[in-house]
């Protein structure tokens, strides 16, 4: 084969362009990271420089006191409860505050909005988040 074949049978076939670019393909001196996010800028000097506002902040509660582990092993029992339904969570979080006024006579049929019910939502029972948790 000719010079020409050559080179063109190099460049049509090449390196697996379609491959995943991993750490191993480039040069001793590449490494790609972990999809890290930068906090800053390079400079045309070379200098990089660290913006406050791109620096990520976790906000994390105060866990003093708290008694869960964060992991739970596979060998754990599975729980006893059954499945909680619409009707039983209906049941026990906003059956006892319409019951309530009732007896103390302040219930008000067309004022449901207290307990959690919105007009958007045709044929829906109560929407059971954010509003009507016990408080």
């Amino acid at each position: 084969m000719g010079l020409l074949a050559n080179l063109a049978r190099g460049l049509l076939r090449g390196a697996d362009r379609m491959a995943e670019f991993t750490s191993k393909r480039g040069p001793r001196s590449h490494n790609k990271g972990r999809g890290a996010r930068k906090s800053g800028y390079v400079t045309l000097g070379g200098k990089f420089i660290k913006i406050k506002e791109m620096v990520p902040e976790f906000v994390v509660p105060n866990l003093t006191g708290f008694k869960l582990k964060p992991y739970v092993s596979y060998k754990a029992p599975k729980g006893t409860e059954p499945p909680l339904t619409a009707r039983q969570l209906f049941m026990d979080v906003v059956a006892p505050q319409i019951e309530k006024d009732i007896k103390g006579g302040t219930f008000d049929p067309h004022n449901l909005e207290k307990y959690g019910y919105e007009s958007t939502q045709e044929g829906k029972l109560f929407q059971l988040f954010p509003k009507n948790y016990v408080r």
